[in-house]
Parts: structure tokens; sequence; C-alpha cells
């Protein structure tokens, strides 16, 4: 009897220990630390971390840092392309990494990638790799996805005599530089129609003079050699929002509309959204509100309309939210644009932001339904920024078609420092529009210019009458936003298999001394600009001319070396055909050149974004 009460107390002792066992490797803790380079202790961006066997994963940012939610118990796996993979244990909050070069990747292995693509409304991105090291292949990788993207075909080389004239609405949003950073980072090219070039420019800042007079825009220009083609020209052209410091801005009237179905429940979705929310409220003024509007199978305000001041009510609010259910996303945004009128501010900043994956499947979930809908809230003076989370499905085409049509801007936030980016370090350009309906109409000069082409810009083509009809939509720019447009020109005189070749008209007859009746300007062109005050209904006009001092490239300023190289890169993400013998090489030396001006370390994370993909290659 003694004996069986002794070997029942070991039994529940056991059994005690082994759960206070689990239970410690059980806690959750965050951890964080930096990432770098083991030859040289330098900082390495975009390093991939996972924990394993899981899909909860984050991307270190430009400074090597990272921060992210495991067990203790938990094997973090670090990998990085051309460097060796490590597998730490969790142990402590602290956890500094050093990846060393992987020489079986640098010198032996051949990976090769078969990349088949169908995109828009049902967009599947299938990789299959092989990996084939002293002969013997295994599979790599072999992923499926649902992500969505508009398709668009690149703008191609016009007749400036034909066509002398070029419109285009402005564009501020930068979501498809991260969207496709996440690809590149993950070790796979990104889908064709996911590269929009004038986001990647957008996604940088510039050092451009800001706005000095009435105007609440400045127009910068500058003209040097396209460095993908050394007989072209390129046209740099710069526009900068006025700055307005945080405690000048008007009242906000925010209505957080947050994506709680099932599809938001991975790492990078809502947990992710929540703490970028979280950096949001941190910057919220007594006098600003937030109301938080969810939606998953059925809507639900989750908190009224609550003053800035009390911002732990707030983040409870937020820390309370859990993924679950369908996904009800146009019963959502109806209901976050009623919050928002009845708590509208006169004068005020009134903001829907809509945090998702975009995946709507329950109610008003066609993107033509969501565009109409939009489209009849957008006059009311309450804006929309659409925040886009996670992967694999991805909604990019329906973000894109909500941030346009409802007056707003589209972010796409991979990661947390992503998320400072935007909703801290560009806190007054993402909430607070300054000029509305922004307009670009470039004139250029056919005795100078024989074609030109947009790079980038495909969604924002307008006609050339819309420029002077203020009922025409067009882009906004926030309080200290900047916006860089690229032209490449092909000069007079120069041949090109790039300019159409057009038969002679045969009902038309063209005078031998037509080409005579051109000016002899030295005009290159003229840039035209309009925008609205943000209260206002009727458009001003800038005008600004461009004379081609034939500038040579290596003495052309940062502003414009850097933004060809953003440019290039592009392009040979999209295999263009105008990139001719350019390469990722190049695109890095011309970046190295153009880091002086760098205030947050953006552009040194593009560099090592190019050299990653140059390594994919």
């Amino acid at each position: 009897m003694k004996t069986n009460t002794i070997l029942k107390k070991l039994t529940w002792g056991l059994i005690i220990f082994i759960g206070l066992s689990h239970a410690v490797l059980a806690q959750k803790i965050q951890v964080s630390g930096k990432v770098m380079l083991a030859a040289d202790s330098s900082a390495l961006p975009g390093v991939t971390i996972f924990i394993r066997n899981t899909n909860i994963g984050v991307v270190s940012d430009s400074q090597g840092n990272y921060t992210i939610q495991a067990n203790i118990g938990d094997t973090l796996r670090f990998s990085f392309i051309g460097l060796e993979i490590q597998y730490i244990p969790v142990k402590e909050k602290k956890l500094n990494v050093y990846l060393k070069e992987d020489r079986m990747v640098m010198e032996e292995e051949v990976i090769v990638a078969k990349t088949e693509i169908t995109h828009h409304k049902s967009a599947m991105l299938k990789l299959h790799s092989e990996k084939h090291v002293q002969g013997k292949a295994m599979l790599l990788v072999h992923q499926q996805n649902t992500e969505e993207y508009n398709e668009f075909a690149a703008n191609r080389f016009l007749p400036t005599l034909d066509e002398p004239l070029s419109t285009f609405s402005i564009d501020v949003d930068n979501a498809a530089y991260s969207n496709v950073r996440r690809f590149i980072n993950q070790g796979t090219f990104p889908p064709i129609d996911a590269i929009r070039t004038e986001e990647f420019l957008n996604y940088f800042t510039y050092d451009y003079p800001t706005p000095q007079g009435k105007d609440p825009v400045c127009i910068t220009t500058e003209v040097s050699n396209a460095p993908w083609n050394m007989q072209h020209k390129l046209v740099h052209i710069g526009i900068k929002a006025k700055e307005i410091p945080t405690d000048n801005l008007p009242a906000s009237n925010l209505v957080f509309l947050i994506d709680v179905s099932g599809s938001m429940s991975d790492a990078n979705k809502l947990p992710l959204l929540k703490s970028s929310l979280k950096l949001l409220v941190k910057q919220l003024r007594p006098q600003d509100r937030v109301a938080i509007v969810t939606y998953a199978n059925h809507t639900k305000e989750v908190l009224a309309s609550t003053p800035g001041s009390d911002k732990a009510k707030i983040l409870d609010a937020i820390d309370g939210l859990y993924a679950s259910g369908g996904t009800a996303g146009g019963d959502g945004i109806q209901r976050a644009y009623r919050v928002a009128e009845n708590n509208f501010i006169k004068g005020g900043n009134n903001r829907i932001i809509l945090a998702t994956d975009g995946d709507f499947n329950i109610g008003i979930s066609s993107p033509e339904e969501l565009e109409k809908m939009i489209e009849t809230k957008r006059n009311t003076g309450i804006y929309l920024t659409v925040l886009g989370f996670g992967m694999g499905n991805y909604k990019d085409n329906r973000m894109q078609i909500l941030a346009e049509k409802g007056n707003g801007n589209h972010a796409y936030i991979d990661n947390l420092t992503e998320a400072k980016k935007v909703l801290v370090n560009e806190f007054g350009g993402t909430l607070f529009t300054v000029a509305k309906d922004v307009k670009i109409q470039v004139e250029f000069n056919p005795a100078k210019v024989q074609a030109y082409r947009l790079i980038g810009y495909e969604s924002r083509l307008l006609e050339a009458k819309d420029f002077n009809d203020d009922t025409k939509d067009a882009g906004e720019m926030g309080a200290g936003h900047s916006v860089t447009a690229l032209y490449e020109i092909i000069p007079v005189g120069i041949k090109s298999n790039f300019i159409p070749s057009i038969d002679p008209l045969k009902y038309q007859k063209t005078e031998k001394n037509e080409k005579k009746t051109l000016t002899d300007s030295p005009e290159l062109l003229t840039v035209k600009l309009r925008y609205k005050q943000p209260e206002s209904h009727k458009s001003s006009k800038m005008e600004v001319t461009i004379i081609d001092n034939n500038t040579p490239l290596k003495k052309s300023s940062e502003n414009f070396r850097f933004s060809a190289a953003v440019a290039g890169f592009g392009m040979l993400l999209q295999n263009s055909e105008y990139k001719n013998n350019f390469t990722f090489d190049d695109v890095i030396d011309l970046a190295k050149q153009a880091t002086n001006y760098d205030p947050e370390g953006y552009r040194k994370e593009f560099i090592r974004l190019v050299e990653s993909a140059a390594l994919l290659k």
C-alpha cells in the first residue's frame, strides 16, 4: 500500500514536471537582432527568417534588423541568396546572426528555374526548380499561389509629329516595389504584371527643392543620356509637394477597416497588421480620432470613434483582433464609410485605412462592383488608404482599384520596417492630401524629338483632352510626397528600329515644305501640370520648359542617376525590348554613384536587392 502511494506521487510529479517543461518551451517571446555578413560585419537587408516547419516568417530591414514572435525552443532558419543557411534555436530575446558565403552556391550549383505564369483574374504562379549539384538533380521548390495582378503592356515609342502630347495622372503608390522585393527575397522573380516601374521610382525619396510660392507643388527637370542606350536621351521630371509639420496638420477622423477573415491568420498578415497599426496609433494627437471596423463573415464596429489621447483603449481594441471566417469585404467598406460620415470633421483629414490581403469572397467582391461602389463615395471628402498584407493569395489588382477610385494611395507591407516607413516616416504624405487630381501633360518639340516613350504609368494614361477637363479624376499628393516620371526620347537624326515605319498615305498629300512650319525653338519639351486644392473643384496650372544642354551622364545629378538605375532594374525584371545590353551589374554601378542622399538607407537596400536578383538570373 505504501509502495503504491509512493508510485502515485512519483507519477503525478513526473506529469507536473513534463507539463511545466512544455510550458517553458512553449513560452512565446519577441526575438530581435541583427543579421550581418560574416566577412565584414556589414548589415544584411532582405534576409528571410522563418520559424522552422512553419510558414511564419519575417524579412530583415535595410539595416539588417529583424523582429519575430517565437516560442522558446523553436528553431529559426536564416537564409539569403548566395549565403549559407543557418538554423539557430531560440533561447533568449536577443539574437544576432552572422551569415557566411555559400561556396557551393557561388561556385558549383546551377539553378534552373522554369516558370509558368498566367495573370489577371486567376493568376497562378508555379515555380519548378531543379538543383544540379555535381550531376545530381533534386527538386528545390514547387509552389503554387493564387495572387492576382492587372495585365498591362509596356509603353512604346510614339512619333512626335503624330502624337506630340503625352498626358497622364500622377501616382504616388509604391506597393509594387515592396511586393517585388518580397518575391526576390524569397528566391523567385515576380510575375511580369507585378512590376510597375513608376511605383519603383516613387518608393524612394529624392533631393528635390520644396515649393516656395502659393502652389503646393513644384517641378524639377533634368536631361542626360539614357544609360541603356547612349544615343537616346532620358528626361527626368520630379514633383515635390509641400511639407507640413505634424503639429500643423488638420485633425484626423480615421476609420481602421481591418480584414479579420480566416485568410489573414498567417504571421505576415493579421499579426503584422496589428503591429503596423500600433505604430500609427503612437503618432496620433489628442485632436485625432480613430474608429475600428472589422469584417469576416460579418462586419462589426469594434471601436467607436475614440480620441487619440486615449491610446490605451485603441491599442486594446487592436490587441483583441483575431482571424476567422469568410471575407465580406464589400460590406465592410460600406460600413466603414458610414462610420466615417457619422464622425466627419469639416476641414479635417477624413480617411479610411483598409488593411487586407484583398481576398474578398462574400458580398460585393468583383473588381467592377467594388470600383462602382468606391466611385460613388469618393466625392464625400473621405479618402482611402489601402495597406496590403500577405502572400500566396494577395489580390494586388483589387488593392489598386480601391486606392485609385477612392482618391487614396496603396502600400504593400512586407515587414514592420516597411510599416514604419509608410505610417511613421511618411505619416504626412500617407494621410494628408495637399493637392488632388494632379495631372501632367508634356508637349514634345518635333524639331528636337523624333519619338518618345513614358517609362511606366501604363494604368494612369489619359487622353490629351483630359488635361483641361476638371471633371476627370487623377492622383493625389500628400504632404511631403514626391513623384518622379522618366521619358526616354530618340533625338531627331538618330536612326532607330524602335520607330514604327508607316507607308505614305494615299488620300492625303504631305507638302514638301511642311517641315518648315516647325518652330526653331531650342526647347526640347514643355511640362504642364494641373492640380486642385483639396477643397476645390477648379484646377490651377503650372508650366516649365526644358532645354537639352547635353549634360553627360557622369555629370548628371544623383537624383537622375539613381532614378535611371531604378528604371533600368524594372526593365530588366520585365525583360524589356528596350534594355539593349544593360545588365544588373550596370544597375548596381549606376546606383552606387548615387547614395550620398540616402537618409533612411533605402538606396543601399536597393543595391542589395539588385545583387540578389542578379544571383537569381
